[in-house]
């Protein structure tokens, strides 16, 4: 049996760290195209990610990534995690991924990418059924 079986909770974390990877590729990948839209093309990785890391249209991203380092470490820890850090790191994150108009940056943001990107709505559609997934019992 491998480890993750054996360790529900280390698995549900890291159904959520996945989930929220993908979500973050998508999520990139239209900021990027709406940037070389709007601003310039982006012609080498470096540049890419330079941007990603120090420019501000990129920013609101950053929660997300910081986020996911988050889970990261908690699954790095000597200990591991209980039912209920992963309870509470799941509840962040569905406070995090919450879409809104009228919201905070990274809400509003996101709302943004959804109304101007089908792949953004596809991609939070796979978040909110791996948010399911994580309902299961253990």
């Amino acid at each position: 049996m491998n480890a993750m079986a054996e360790d529900p909770v280390r698995a549900r974390l890291t159904d959520l760290r996945n989930g929220l990877l993908k979500l973050h590729k998508a999520l990139l990948d239209s900021e990027r195209a709406n940037y070389e839209r709007d601003v310039a093309r982006i012609t080498t990785t470096g540049q890419y990610l330079n941007l990603v890391l120090n420019d501000p249209w990129f920013g609101w991203l950053r929660d997300l990534s910081q986020f996911i380092v988050l889970i990261d470490e908690t699954l790095d820890f000597e200990d591991p995690a209980t039912s209920a850090d992963a309870d509470r790191l799941i509840g962040r994150a569905r406070d995090l991924i919450a879409p809104s108009e009228n919201g905070q940056v990274f809400a509003r943001s996101y709302y943004e990418a959804m109304q101007r990107d089908p792949a953004a709505v596809l991609a939070h559609r796979d978040m909110m059924r791996v948010f399911a997934g994580l309902n299961r019992p253990e």
